[in-house]
């Protein structure tokens, strides 16, 4: 049965997910928590590793969720459910609409689905830190993780205004990890 939910799951996120892996946070939530596969604080700790380590984010997340529910076969299967929606999309797409994206029609709804993405991304980032706030022990901040949050976003912009360009996001998540094991590790 749980190789069932998983298909179906992942597969919704993979249909729904317009606008990336960002947008697919609030989708897997929503399927974790209702299936009862993790708690609030072990997604929060998953989204993190599953953005840290390389590949897309909603893979990453299927793939250990799929891994920790099912085994190897969980998490091809969960994998596979959330990668093949996109894949078939792509193919028809490429054989099928080749002219599509000159339609009007078409492009005004890739245009309405924007504000959408946005307000989702938007959402899902609030989410994270009302979770962060730790409500089951009566809103505990983490000033610390507030204080390296506020670090890293000023070496970042700093960086921006230095080069033009900004510091690498590798060597940004990089530096996070070293900051993470020096303030938390020690």
């Amino acid at each position: 049965m749980v190789y069932l939910d998983l298909l179906i799951g992942f597969l919704k996120v993979g249909l729904f997910s317009f606008g990336g892996g960002y947008v697919s946070i609030a989708l897997i939530r929503e399927i974790v928590l209702s299936h009862g596969w993790m708690d609030e604080e072990m997604l929060t700790y998953m989204i993190a590793v599953s953005e840290s380590t390389p590949g897309p984010l909603m893979v990453n997340l299927a793939t250990y969720i799929g891994s920790s529910k099912g085994g190897i076969i969980g998490a091809v299967i969960a994998t596979s459910a959330v990668v093949l929606p996109a894949y078939v999309i792509i193919i028809l797409i490429m054989f099928l609409f080749k002219g599509l994206m000159k339609n009007k029609a078409f492009q005004s709804t890739f245009d309405a689905l924007k504000p959408c993405v946005i307000g989702i991304i938007f959402a899902t980032g609030l989410s994270v830190i009302w979770n962060n706030l730790n409500i089951q022990t009566g809103f505990r901040f983490d000033y610390t993780a507030a204080i390296v949050t506020v670090v890293l976003a000023a070496l970042y912009y700093g960086s921006m205004k230095i080069t033009k360009k900004g510091i690498s996001p590798v060597i940004l998540i990089v530096i996070s990890g070293i900051i993470g094991i020096i303030v938390y590790g020690l």
